[in-house]
């Protein structure tokens, strides 16, 4: 007998609440997403489509870790029993010798005591929003009455660690952000989580093009962009190297040394990351939440005939299909793959439509930050402490 063939990995990020959510941040692209829903009004997620997606999402997993992401809108607004029966449902169905590894992407507004001792005891990984300086944060992250949020962030923070967990930060990076780089990442420090990701914001405007006019005031120039990644880059390499993580530093390191990226914005394709609405609904990604790229429900269709389908096939192969020539020749596109598709509305040198908005800001950043990556490399291969390597690179930089 030959041996199974383990399935292919792929993610679910389940929309609890769907895109409900009790913030009113400028830059969200999720909110109108409700009107897709075939409730009319969004509520949250049946327990029993809550059994079939924990059940379905195991079956389909190859283990013997399974991944469950929590996402919205703001995922807490589902309550936290909701999370206990999260948390039955996966005992009852995850096979022996199995883990399972569950992430909350949340805004922290809901996080009391009694939340997070919760997500501790029951070793939830959290993802925590927050925009770094708090001058920056209040200017777009705003409450749904329009109140400032950065302080109520900081004390979530202060109460997920209390319960033993280090939250991610999950940082957007915005007009604003771009103006203040070294405080945003300052901020982020300060909160000594050892995590940070930074998120571009591009929202278009209703004119559909591609000049700075284009897209929202708030949303980053691909020359703010790489200004902003390159001052960051320059104050983590020399001060804060193995003390604390940016994924995009993370990333272009493990590519550089031989490996694939773990991002599906990074990555060479993408489709491998299905949305699973409050309605049961199925899409191809979280930037797709619309009827053409709804794939499938989960009260009649299995997750992994999904994922493998036809037309999740086509839209993940697309990625890398439809780059532009500028885009094939780039020295940098080993980093990138092309950029996230849904930001793919700008013009390349050629002319060609088609072409990642932020692309110069991310050959800005590579250009920049190649050289002392490599040189990082090296010196720890060569048993050099981070502080010795640090002090080597402040010199050269």
């Amino acid at each position: 007998m030959g041996e199974t063939k383990k399935p292919e990995q792929f993610v679910i990020m389940a929309k609890p609440v769907g895109s409900r959510c009790n913030m009113r941040c400028s830059y969200c692209y999720y909110l109108d997403k409700g009107k897709y829903s075939s409730h009319g009004t969004q509520t949250r997620m049946s327990f029993d489509l809550l059994e079939r997606l924990i059940r379905r999402y195991i079956e389909a997993s190859g283990g013997p870790v399974v991944s469950f992401t929590w996402h919205g809108g703001e995922p807490t607004l589902a309550g936290l029993d909701f999370y206990k029966k999260v948390v039955e449902l996966e005992r009852k169905y995850l096979p022996r010798g199995w883990q399972v590894w569950n992430n909350l992407q949340t805004n922290g507004l809901m996080l009391n005591d009694e939340w997070c001792r919760f997500l501790g005891e029951n070793h939830f990984d959290v993802g925590l929003s927050i925009d770094g300086a708090q001058a920056v944060h209040d200017r777009f992250r705003r409450d749904r009455g329009g109140n400032p949020t950065y302080d109520r962030v900081r004390r979530a923070a202060a109460r997920l660690q209390k319960a033993g967990i280090q939250p991610d930060l999950l940082s957007t990076v915005t007009s604003a952000s771009a103006e203040d780089p070294l405080g945003v990442y300052r901020g982020l420090r300060e909160l000594s989580t050892g995590w940070v990701q930074f998120i571009p914001i591009v929202v278009r405007t209703e004119d559909g093009g591609v000049t700075p006019d284009s897209v929202t005031p708030d949303s980053v120039t691909p020359e703010g962009y790489g200004h902003f990644l390159c001052e960051v880059f320059r104050e983590w390499v020399t001060h804060d190297l193995g003390r604390l993580d940016v994924q995009l530093f993370a990333e272009t390191a493990r590519i550089m040394a031989g490996g694939e990226a773990s991002l599906c914005w990074m990555a060479p394709t993408c489709g491998r990351v299905l949305v699973a609405e409050e309605d049961g609904s199925v899409y191809s990604c979280d930037h797709f939440v619309d009827p053409e790229h709804r794939i499938g429900d989960l009260r009649s269709g299995r997750l992994d005939t999904m994922v493998t389908s036809e037309e999740q096939t086509r839209f993940g192969e697309a990625k890398r299909s439809t780059l532009t020539a500028e885009c094939r020749r780039c020295p940098y596109l080993r980093f990138c793959g092309g950029g996230c598709p849904k930001d793919r509305f700008g013009v390349s040198a050629d002319g060609e439509a088609g072409q990642y908005y932020l692309c110069e800001g991310l050959r800005m950043f590579f250009r920049y930050a190649e050289a002392p990556l490599t040189r990082a490399m090296e010196l720890s291969r060569a048993k050099k402490a981070p502080d010795e390597i640090m002090e080597e690179l402040r010199r050269e930089l």
